[in-house]
């Protein structure tokens, strides 16, 4: 890739991911956390990566890591539950550490495992529905916290950093860690605290998720045998028609 290219990658990089991030934060506190939840289903780090590695290792590496960013959806979807059933049992902070732990060693699990780009997706599928299932409800009367000035750079910072280095170091690490390591759940933790609802974020993230997942069933099928373009075009439009027909099947879930 030329020196031009790529400087405008990584342009790209710097401005797409926290403009996607700041636009999610916005919609949450306008709309609530199980919405913000649910819009955080969407692959708000995990697509512009992936749609840096098409560009820069090359559309065969990245259909590769589609297969891994799905198997790391199935983690996430468990450490939701995680969280959800840990945080009825302990504050934030305990929440958290057991969340990221079960992410990880989800991600380490399913590492040793070989599937193909079909048997990822019904995995991930059948995940999400066991979490959803698995979920206790919100305690009614759960009142949120005002979260802090600094909350939205927070976040910006961190899934732009998240994005930053896994494509850099995607040639080392291959496309299938590139893709596992690409879900980890970071936005759905930020707002989980500072919503102090975090049954409802999380619900709204295993909702969110069935889009997620075919973005990238459609990405690594697609990329083997369409343009970028059309690719990420034709799963972009297929997440957002099957997550808006999520929110409005599920809107008593997301409340």
């Amino acid at each position: 890739m030329s020196g031009a290219v790529a400087a405008g990658a990584f342009w790209l990089k710097l401005i797409v991911t926290p403009l996607l991030i700041a636009i999610a934060t916005l919609v949450t506190r306008r709309w609530g956390p199980g919405v913000g939840g649910w819009l955080a289903g969407f692959p708000l780090t995990s697509a512009p990566v992936s749609v840096f590695l098409a560009i820069e290792q090359g559309p065969a590496f990245a259909a590769g890591a589609a297969v891994g960013t799905l198997l790391g959806l199935a983690a996430m979807g468990f450490s939701c539950l995680v969280y959800g059933r840990a945080a009825r049992l302990t504050g934030w902070i305990g929440s958290t550490a057991a969340t990221l732990v079960a992410f990880v060693v989800g991600l380490a699990i399913l590492s040793r495992i070989s599937f193909s780009l079909a048997g990822a997706f019904v995995l991930v599928c059948a995940t999400l529905v066991v979490a959803g299932l698995g979920l206790p409800a919100t305690a009614p009367g759960t009142a949120r916290v005002r979260p802090p000035a600094w909350d939205v750079p927070l976040r910006m910072i961190v899934a732009t950093s998240v994005v930053l280095i896994l494509t850099t170091a995607a040639s080392r690490l291959g496309p299938t860690l590139s893709g596992l390591f690409s879900p980890i759940p970071v936005f759905l933790l930020v707002l989980s605290v500072f919503a102090q609802r975090s049954e409802g974020v999380m619900m709204g993230g295993i909702v969110g998720s069935f889009a997620f997942a075919l973005f990238f069933l459609i990405v690594g099928f697609g990329l083997t045998r369409l343009s970028i373009g059309a690719t990420y075009t034709l799963a972009s439009v297929s997440a957002i028609v099957v997550n808006g027909l999520a929110l409005s099947l599920g809107r008593a879930l997301l409340r």
